[in-house]
């Protein structure tokens, strides 16, 4: 067998062991060897992107038991995408946490990093469905970590919330595993949607239970409306760098929906019946509450969870209609709103390590604030979709993709008014920050409102552990800017490479609704990789 396959797993796994036995107390060693982690990780990636690129969907079994009885990884197109679109994302960002000091504000941020890595490399490869519950609880353990990285009363709290919410929706994937392992006698994907295609129509009621209970499972993890409440409060306090890699979080939900959706379940059946009905209404609704809430909230850090829901509801939209158009520019749009929300929580984090705090307010005034506002207008209009960036194509091919649709009167227009909402909430925060802050510097604040002139609670400096490797002023603001940096140059590689993304989104769209390739691979019982 190729044990390439296995390497994203492995490396991460490895590398974040070594640096919590080797090396925990010298944090220059663990920043060498995690960037050099991350990098090879991003060269494995790459490698099997080109090994994916011939549409052979290739299968490593573990111990080379033969499926259904042992445990498979598989590599297709889609999961290749979202491993390099991971570590692509997570370099950058470990720039980032280098150049802003945030690695040296807490225990194990680079072991965590690491095994975050694992879990959510793990998720995309693995061709069990078990095993998906075993990555996401990996990668949920490690995130937990990184929640409450630097501590602080707010972030202990955000990281309760989140840690709780986390655990009722793995109770529930348990129940949901359950039920459909009752009902197909397996847990291999390729196995069950193999049975599930030949079982009679009138015996699907309680395989119907099993596919609701799954998407509700996924809609938390993507965080889709009504189940989106541990978004906000958790992205907002969380450290910057580890926003940044949560970009990635929600579209490991994403994927599990268009895996299982488009293999496991036949559309007649579930699909249609089922999941259209509670999708396409779910997606709508996130993407209002999301664009809305960039307009309301008086926090940055808010209005930058608020804009990856906001992505989410988009992102679902095309999802939801179950056709390879769609899919095609679900693709496109998840390499876009990953890239994009990235960068955003970036900024963000350089605003409040300027500012003191991250309120929306008169006067709080933006000390040289020329690059990061230039780095701010960019992401805004990334984010919210508007030309020259990527966004503006993604949500073209989303809205091209479902003009057809009987819903599609409600589709342009939820999407069209949100956008403009957006634009106009994403305006009023830059006002507020980079102009208005100077403008209104030297007015009182008994003139101000109550609102604009509330300052808001200042949180208390993080220092770096006692415990840990003394660095004395390591921050390097050139090499965080760099990194954001690198984030906007994928989406201005996206937009100018914009047809050669879109055919290879299509192929894999195409490849993702010929489910008869996966299975053929998977169940075949000969040794070897296919």
């Amino acid at each position: 067998m190729n044990h390439i396959l296995i390497a994203p797993v492995v490396l991460p796994a490895v590398m974040g062991a070594l640096i919590i036995l080797w090396m925990r107390a010298d944090l220059l060693l663990q920043r060498v060897f995690s960037i050099a982690g991350t990098a090879l990780l991003l060269g494995v990636a790459l490698y099997l992107n080109w090994m994916a690129s011939s549409g052979e969907v290739y299968v490593y079994r573990l111990g080379n038991w033969a499926a259904p009885f042992g445990i498979v990884l598989m590599l297709d197109r889609l999961a290749a995408l979202m491993v390099a679109l991971t570590a692509a994302l997570a370099l950058a960002v470990q720039l980032y946490a280098f150049g802003s000091g945030w690695d040296r504000k807490g225990w194990h941020f680079h072991a965590l990093w690491q095994f975050q890595l694992m879990g959510v490399c793990g998720a995309f490869l693995t061709g069990d469905a078990f095993n998906l519950f075993v990555f996401f609880e990996i990668l949920l353990i490690a995130s937990y970590g990184l929640m409450i990285h630097g501590g602080g009363p707010m972030r202990l709290r955000a990281g309760v919330q989140y840690i709780a919410y986390n655990l009722a929706g793995s109770t529930l994937f348990l129940a949901a595993l359950g039920v459909l392992y009752a009902v197909t006698g397996t847990l291999n994907m390729a196995d069950m949607a193999a049975r599930v295609a030949m079982m009679p129509a009138e015996d699907t009621a309680l395989l119907r239970t099993g596919a609701v209970l799954l998407m509700l499972v996924f809609a938390i993890k993507a965080s889709l409306v009504p189940l989106h409440f541990w978004l906000p409060s958790t992205y907002a306090n969380a450290p910057g760098p580890v926003a940044a890699l949560f970009a990635i979080m929600t579209k490991v939900g994403v994927y599990a929906i268009l895996r299982f959706y488009t293999l496991v379940f036949p559309q007649d059946t579930v699909i249609e019946g089922v999941v259209m009905e509670l999708l396409l209404p779910a997606a709508l609704f996130t993407l209002a509450i999301g664009q809305i809430g960039i307009l309301g909230t008086r926090n940055l850090g808010r209005l930058a969870a608020f804009a990856a829901i906001g992505s989410v509801g988009t992102l679902m939209i095309a999802v939801s209609q179950f056709t390879p158009q769609a899919t095609t520019a679900a693709i496109y749009y998840i390499i876009h709103s990953t890239l994009a929300g990235a960068a955003l929580f970036l900024v963000v984090d350089m605003i409040g390590a300027r500012r003191g705090d991250l309120w929306l307010r008169l006067d709080g005034v933006m000390p040289g604030n020329g690059l990061i506002a230039a780095l701010f207008f960019a992401t805004a209009i990334a984010v919210v979709g508007m030309p020259p960036f990527s966004g503006f194509i993604g949500k073209l091919l989303v809205l091209d993709a479902t003009r057809d649709t009987p819903q599609a009167i409600w589709i342009w227009g939820t999407i069209l008014v949100t956008s403009l909402i957006a634009i106009y909430g994403m305006s009023r925060a830059g006002s507020l920050v980079f102009w208005k802050a100077y403008e209104f510097q030297d007015v009182p604040l008994a003139k101000m409102s109550p609102a604009a002139a509330r300052p808001g609670p200042i949180p208390t400096k993080l220092e770096p552990d006692e415990h840990i490797q003394d660095l004395g002023d390591a921050a390097s603001p050139a090499l965080a800017a760099s990194a954001v940096g690198l984030l906007l140059a994928g989406i201005v590689a996206l937009t100018v490479f914009a047809g050669p993304v879109t055919r290879f989104a299509a192929d894999t769209a195409a490849q993702l609704h010929d489910p008869s390739i996966y299975l053929g691979a998977v169940l075949d019982n000969q040794e070897g990789t296919k």
